[in-house]
Formats: C-alpha cells, structure tokens, sequence
C-alpha cells in the first residue's frame, strides 16, 4: 500500500491543475445539485419490530384519513391573574381564535375547541386548542406557519398569556456562530503548530472543499433518501473534523521529509506513502464505526451514519489527492522562516528534545505511575455512568425563552406534567366477539393504573379499532410514566387472553420508550461489530495482537469515562447552566451509541498515527523504548494539534438550540480530550513501555495468514534505497510506474 499511495502522490503533486480541477468541478456539481434539490421532509421515524410502530401502522389501516403522522400544535392560553378562561371576554377570544385557526390553512386536518373537548383546567386558569395538521411538520409551508403564530397575538392584547407548543413549530436546528468560533480555534492551532500561513490554511481550506461536497450532496439527495435535517449537520461536524486532522497528517510529514533535504515532490510521494497509509486505515475505522451503526435497525440512524461516512471518505481521498496537490502549488512557502529554522535546528544531533520526545521519557521511565493515575483519573470520571438513564428529550428541553417551553410549563402548571405526553392505547378488536366491551375493559383496566386521566374509547367506521388516550400523572421523559406503559402493555396480555382483542401502546411517549429500548438492546451487538472489525484492520496494520488489544480497551475506557462526564452535565446538572442546559433529564437515548461509533473512529485516528511512526521506527531497527521516543518525537506535536481542532470543532456544536446536537457536540468533545491526552499520550505509551518487544508480537501461523500491506513503508523504503526516486520531473515515467501497481 505504502508503494502505491507514495507513486499516488508524486502523480498529484506532479498533475496538480488537473487533480485541482476535478475537486472544484465535484464541489460545483455538488453544489448546483444542492441548491436545485427540492426541500426535504422532515426524515420519517420509525423503529421496526417495536411494538409502537406495529400500532402506528395499525391506525393507518384502520382509521385512514387520521393523518397519523401528521404534525400537531398546542395553543395554550393563561388567563390574567383573578380572571378565568372562562369568562366571557376570554371565553370569546379563544373561540375567535379557533375559527381562525380552522379557516387559516387548507394544511388543517382539525382543530378542537378547549371549551367542547374538556381542555379547560379545574381552576378554570388554563385552557388549550389542539390543531392536527395533514402534512408533517417539515412540509407545513410558512403561510400555516404564520397563521399559527398569529392566532394568539391579538389574545395576548386583551391579557391573556399565550403559548404554542408540539411539533409544528418545529424548524430545522441551527448552531449559530458557534462552529465559526471552533474554526478560527482550529486555525490559530494550525498557524502556532506550523509557523506558517500557508501551511495552517491548506487543512481547513482543503476539508472545507471535502465538507461542501460532503453535506452538498446529502442536501442534494435528501429528499430523495429520506434524509433528516439533522443528518448534515453531524455529517459537518464529524467531516470537519476528520478533514482537518488527515491534511494535518500528510502536510507534517511532508515538511518533516523537506526539512531532511528532499527535493519537493519526492518529499510529497514520500508523506503520502507513510502518513497517507495512516490515513486509509483510520479514515476505514470510522467508517466501518458509522456504517455499523446499521446493525441497531433504525432506518434514520442507518442513514445518519452511513452520510456521515460518506462525507469522512471524501475527506481520506482529499488527503490523498487534493492535499499533496495543494503542497505543489504551496512551493517552499509551506515551511515558514521560523519553521525551516526550528527543523533544522531539531535534525541536528546536538540539538535540545521537543516536548514530545521529554514527555515519553518521563513516561518510560515511571510508566506503572502513569498507567495508574491515567486509569484510576478515567475510572473516577466514568462512576457517574452507572446512574444513567435514557430517554428523548421533548419540548422541556428547550430553552426557556421559546415559546415552545413556555407552552409546556403552562400546561403542566394548570393540567398536570403528564398532558405533555399523553399515551394513545390502541385496541385491535378484530378478533373479538364484543368490540366495545373489549375496548371498555381496556379503560376500565388503564384507570385503575393510577394515571391522571383516561378518554372514553373511540372507535373507527368499522367498528373493529378503537384509541383511548391516556395522561400519564408525571412527564413525557420521565421514570414513573415509562413504568405505566409497561403496565398497560402487561394488562393487555391478560385482556387478549380474556377477550381476544389486542392491545398495542403507541404515541410520542411511547415511541421514545421503545426507541430507549431498542438502543440499549443493540449497544453490545455494535460494540462487538465495531471492535471486532476494527480489531482486525489494526491487526493487520501493527502486525501485533496486543496493541489493538490495547488500542480497543484504552477506548472503552475513554468512552465510559465521557459518558460519565456526559451524565454528570446533562443528566445530574452539574455545570449544566455553563453548556447551556435548560433542564436536567435522561440522556438521549441514541447518544451512548452514535458516541461509541464516532469517537472509536476518531480515537484510532491518534492510535494510528502515533504508533504506527513507533512501529515504523521498530521496524527499521530501533530498540522498543527508543521507538517510542521516536514516535513521539515526530507525532506527539501532531496529535496533539489534530486533538485540539477536533475539540475545537465539537465543541463549536455545543452551542446550538437542538439539544441533541448540544449533547453530541460536548460528549464528542469530552471524549477525544480524554481518548487523545489520556489514552493516547499517557496509557498507550506507559503500556508499550512495560510490554518492551511482546508489544509487537505475532504468532507465526497468524504473521503469514495475514496479508502484508506495508503501512510502515518498510518495503518502500527498500525499494527507494535500492533505486532512489527521481527529483522533480520526469512526469510519464511516474504515471507509468503508477498504472504498474
């Protein structure tokens, strides 16, 4: 590979306008395909095999026209202090407001009057209307929009407080400036790492090319794939990121090959052959840890991250191409003064070692001390990870600001926290000799579980289905109404027996359930999917059984560790109010495993690169110990910029008004600092230090059932030995050399 990779490079170097060309023509065409897409739907949600979708699907057959998926709005109405909702001035204004609701859009499939519905509460303060709408919310236009907004603006005149909440006003989530300020982090990183302007702007320049294409052509497609706002935006922030780090990769190696006095383009075939191999194997980690996510059986996770894996192999093929172009049309002007004169000073026998080389004979020197203190620090973060719960966030996640919130504090105030998620129990009596006191007994049962409030059943035309809503006594996210729907679904096994009619649970509420389930029934398949696959692909770069071993278990350490510090902020509160949490509760239930899929991607990124230069040094003859002094000497600079502007980036996201992206941003984050300046920095080499030459060994039967793909580039640096590369030029006999391989 190392071979191939390095003709790869001295050809781009070389064929520069044109490898230039064909990306700025792929990003045009991207691009134009974006901005000519049709606006995508919001990406339809389902969870195959659970039994809230088997009721969805159940009330689509049966009651056709209940626009099931259809969005929902609440107006909620707070009379002024000492007045009632049911006064008649107030009582007028919230019936002029549901006529203009029913007459303000075609979209509107109902809306129901507080005052006929029984929506007022006891103390007759609160009311609200409940509109359905025909279409989802993301294809609701701006017109139904803002007839909704509006319909309260002239109650609020008179006094009234008025709120809207439910999913009709949702829109697609935004992050503000936010990630600019991880960008320009990112820069000033790159510019303080490289010394030089240019060299600090080729990475960004070249991953945002990578990035516009990636998230380009997902807006382009969305609408035809189903794809949620949400999938472009972590699409962004995981190809930013990684885009960064694999230009970060290959222009150090290429000024390290400049700073030993190789003319440009051998020093650009060169940086592409070794680090670019460090590049392929990490940039295939994350992709096989985002195209895993597969196996959980979402289609919305499954399409989550095989964009984002998609985006993250753009990125490998920037750095292999664009970036070693890039170097051509950069010249001497990648290495600053000061840089030029910092290598030079550092090849020099006599000259002082860099931190990186201080820092790993510390650690080989106290290696059991590091090992600990690294293990025992992650170990005391990860204790609050026993505690966690997790759910879906609904609107008492937002801000309080939002209108949304507002409407959901007002309603648990005067009706209770449970008519935030109310339950919708399904009865199929198709089966059943007497539908209606089948649907009764339901009723009758679902009372006597202690919620707050229980509907009369409804049945559809044929007289075989019928829904009952049911209002939990506690929140939507909470414990206690997670438990009730566990009830109702062991009461209806009884009542099947009994009556023959089944009983199915479904609605928000218990789509999230089922979805919480559903994640933590698959997190050990994925971890071994994950691991196991990765744990061959770093076998076969190493050429060693216990460094990926190793790598593998250093990772879950990390991972636990963020998760703890993830329960920590979001679910317990502590320094909630800093990252901008609204309110405390479960933590979103796909974020333990989408974190387990994007930080194992990005943490082998370090491993790969760290300990393959120190596998490259063993193998070329130095001593275990003194290779890894050489592999921090030439990569802890390296790793350690590429952590931060990782960081940098993630946390960018930490800001944005979606509380799901909020929570990955941080949980990313926190997790490559530990994975990178723990893990990486301190445990790995403090590990390779005590296991000396059995870090790199491989049982024989295994040495030769493997294939040799020469990330180290040791039969490259044969080959160059043998028969040294030509020097700038000499371009048909490189190309011919590359379509030999």
């Amino acid at each position: 590979m190392a071979t191939f990779l390095y003709k790869l490079g001295r050809l781009t170097f070389r064929r520069r306008r044109f490898v230039a060309l064909i990306w700025v023509a792929l990003l045009a065409l991207a691009g134009f395909g974006a901005a000519s897409a049709s606006t995508a739907a919001s990406s339809s949600f389902s969870i195959p095999g659970t039994e809230a979708q088997r009721a969805f699907d159940l009330l689509e057959q049966r009651f056709p026209g209940s626009n099931a998926d259809g969005a929902t709005a609440r107006v909620v109405f707070k009379a002024p202090e000492g007045e009632k909702v049911t006064d008649a001035e107030n009582k007028g204004e919230i019936t002029g407001i549901v006529k203009e609701l029913q007459s303000g859009s075609d979209q509107v499939a109902g809306v129901a009057d507080p005052f006929e519905a029984q929506a007022v509460s006891e103390d007759g303060s609160t009311a609200y209307i409940s509109v359905s709408y025909k279409v989802n919310s993301m294809e609701l236009t701006d017109e139904t929009r803002d007839a909704l907004e509006g319909a309260g603006k002239d109650a609020q005149s008179s006094g009234m407080k008025v709120e809207i909440g439910g999913d009709a006003l949702q829109v697609m989530p935004h992050t503000g400036t936010a990630e600019i300020i991880g960008v320009a982090i990112a820069a000033v990183v790159l510019v303080i790492t490289f010394g030089s302007l240019i060299a600090a702007g080729l990475p960004l320049v070249t991953a945002l090319v990578g990035v516009g294409i990636g998230v380009s052509t997902i807006t382009a497609l969305a609408s035809v794939m189903d794809l949620g706002s949400t999938t472009s935006i972590l699409a962004m922030m995981i190809g930013l990121a990684v885009g960064i780090d694999y230009a970060l990769f290959i222009v150090s190696r290429y000024r390290a090959e400049l700073a030993e006095g190789r003319e440009r383009e051998e020093a650009a075939g060169r940086a592409v052959g070794t680090a670019g191999s460090a590049v392929v194997f990490a940039g295939l980690t994350v992709v096989i840890a985002l195209a895993g996510l597969a196996v959980v059986n979402i289609p919305m996770l499954t399409k989550m991250g095989l964009a984002a894996a998609g985006t993250v192999s753009i990125a490998v093929l920037i750095a292999l191409t664009l970036v070693p172009a890039a170097l051509g049309f950069a010249g001497k002007r990648i290495m600053g003064r000061k840089a030029r004169k910092a290598a030079e000073a550092e090849n020099r026998p006599e000259a002082k070692p860099n931190m990186g080389t201080r820092w790993a004979r510390f650690v080989l020197r106290k290696p059991v001390w590091v090992m600990l203190v690294g293990v025992l620090g992650l170990g005391i973060v990860a204790i609050p990870a026993t505690s966690l719960e997790m759910g879906l966030p609904d609107d008492g996640a937002q801000p309080k600001s939002t209108t949304q919130r507002q409407a959901y504090d007002t309603l648990s105030d005067g009706f209770g926290p449970g008519f935030n998620g109310p339950l919708l129990v399904v009865v199929d009596a198709k089966n059943s000799s007497d539908p209606k006191a089948a649907a009764d007994q339901v009723a009758k049962k679902v009372e006597s579980l202690g919620v707050a409030a229980v509907v009369p059943p409804a049945f559809n035309k044929a007289g075989d289905a019928a829904t009952i809503t049911v209002i939990p006594k506690d929140r939507p996210s909470s414990h206690a109404t997670e438990e009730v729907v566990h009830d109702i679904r062991d009461a209806g096994k009884d009542i099947k027996a009994d009556t023959g009619a089944e009983v199915l649970v479904t609605g928000a509420t218990a789509m999230n359930i089922d979805f919480s389930q559903k994640m933590n029934d698959a997190l050990l398949p994925y971890l071994a999917l994950v691991v196991g696959l990765a744990f061959l692909l770093l076998m076969l770069v190493f050429r060693s059984v216990l460094v990926p071993l190793k790598a593998a278990l250093g990772f879950l350490l990390s991972v636990v560790a963020a998760l703890g510090a993830v329960v920590a902020v979001f679910q317990w509160g502590w320094l909630g109010s800093l990252f901008g949490v609204e309110q405390t509760g479960p933590i979103m239930s796909m974020m333990p495993i989408f974190m387990v899929g994007v930080v194992f991607g990005l943490a082998m990124d370090y491993e790969v690169f760290l300990v393959t230069r120190m596998r490259e040094a063993y193998v070329h003859g130095e001593s275990p110990g003194q290779a890894i002094v050489t592999g921090f000497k030439h990569g802890a600079r390296v790793v350690t910029a590429a952590a931060v502007i990782m960081i940098a980036v993630f946390s960018g996201f930490i800001g944005s008004s979606e509380q799901m992206i909020k929570m990955i941003g941080f949980s990313l984050a926190i997790a490559v600092l530990f994975d990178a300046f723990v893990v990486r920095m301190a445990i790995v080499p403090a590990v390779l230090a005590l296991l000396g030459k059995r870090a790199w060994w491989l049982p024989r039967w295994l040495d030769r059932a493997l294939p040799n793909v020469d990330v180290e580039g040791e039969k490259l640096q044969k080959q160059l030995t043998d028969e040294p590369a030509s020097s700038e030029g000499g371009g048909d006999g490189g190309e011919r050399e590359l379509a030999r391989v």
